[in-house]
């Protein structure tokens, strides 16, 4: 990019061609000599006297220029960000196959809505947490996003006991936290039960999230009461049951007020994909940009071509083709 650090100097050039004009009428025949073809002289001559005339007036434009300090330079930005620490704790007890965010299982639907919500999310570090009896660490922490959404879409039915343990869940996403140094350090818990299973209650680990300073948002996902369920049956292979499903939504609710987090209900996939939408909007850390200027100054390139336009006009001005007969 270009700039002039002193433009007013511009102005300037407006008087050269006047004092061009008035060059020419006071200096009488050199002037003729420099502007008019006489008889017998050679085009290229002619043409060449001519030139050699202006070199004086280019050189006072360059300098003008010069003085107007003409800049070239490279602008750089980059972006700070604070970032988010972000864990997905997501259930994969086999009630998450239950069918009533058809045509996909709760599961599929909630990894699906889980990687839009890491496709937003580029300066973030994200980890992912799968619960079921038991809990454990699918991936940690990381900017690697398309290692994440691997790892996301390996996670599956059977990797852990049946059952569905929220405190372990919720413990184990606040471990991954636990070194983090960032200000905003967060979990999306995201269940369709109540805690049956764990060493660690959901209040103890709401507990745990509040002391490590990580606010927790849960989503309860799933209608309750009776819903359509896949089962395999080895006589007749897979047939859908329906199913009694009982939901907690008043442990989800406390977790999410000790920890300063928001509760969220999920009765089909349009709605989750509001919720985790909703999040990204909550959880958004300041971005501060910053830009960077270097220029180079072209004025002393200019000054020296100046300098060579007279030396070149006063060699020429000293050969016979200049001097007046």
């Amino acid at each position: 990019m270009m700039r002039w650090e002193t433009p007013w100097a511009l102005a300037l050039l407006a008087l050269i061609p006047i004092a061009a004009l008035l060059g020419r009428r006071t200096n009488g025949r050199a002037a003729a000599v420099l502007w008019v073809r006489t008889p017998g002289q050679p085009v290229i001559t002619s043409l060449l006297l001519k030139a050699f005339g202006l070199l004086p007036w280019i050189a006072l434009a360059l300098a003008v220029l010069a003085v107007a300090r003409p800049q070239h330079g490279v602008s750089q930005s980059e972006t700070e960000s604070r970032g988010v620490d972000i864990v997905l704790a997501i259930d994969i007890s086999p009630s998450m196959a239950a069918e009533d965010f058809r045509p996909q299982n709760r599961l599929n639907v909630a990894k699906e809505t889980a990687r839009e919500f890491v496709r937003q999310r580029p300066h973030d570090r994200i980890g992912l947490v799968g619960f079921a009896a038991t809990a454990f660490t699918q991936c940690p922490l990381t900017l690697d996003h398309g290692a994440l959404v691997e790892l996301l879409d390996g996670l599956d039915f059977g990797l852990a006991e049946d059952g569905t343990a929220i405190g372990m869940g919720l413990a184990t996403a606040v471990a991954g936290l636990r070194h983090s140094k960032t200000p905003s350090k967060v979990v999306v818990l995201l269940t369709d039960g109540e805690n049956n299973r764990g060493s660690i209650d959901p209040a103890t680990g709401a507990d745990l999230a509040h002391a490590f300073g990580t606010r927790v948002h849960t989503v309860l996902v799933g209608r309750g009461g009776v819903v359509p369920v896949p089962v395999d049956d080895p006589v007749l292979g897979q047939r859908i049951e329906m199913v009694q499903m009982d939901v907690d939504e008043g442990t989800l609710r406390d977790i999410a007020s000790r920890t300063g987090g928001r509760f969220f209900r999920a009765t089909d996939s349009a709605t989750l994909a509001r919720i985790y939408a909703e999040i990204d909007r909550m959880e958004r850390a300041p971005l501060r940009s910053i830009e960077y200027r270097e220029y180079r100054d072209l004025g002393p390139a200019l000054l020296g071509a100046a300098c060579a336009a007279l030396v070149l006009f006063a060699i020429g001005s000293a050969t016979l083709a200049f001097r007046l007969p």
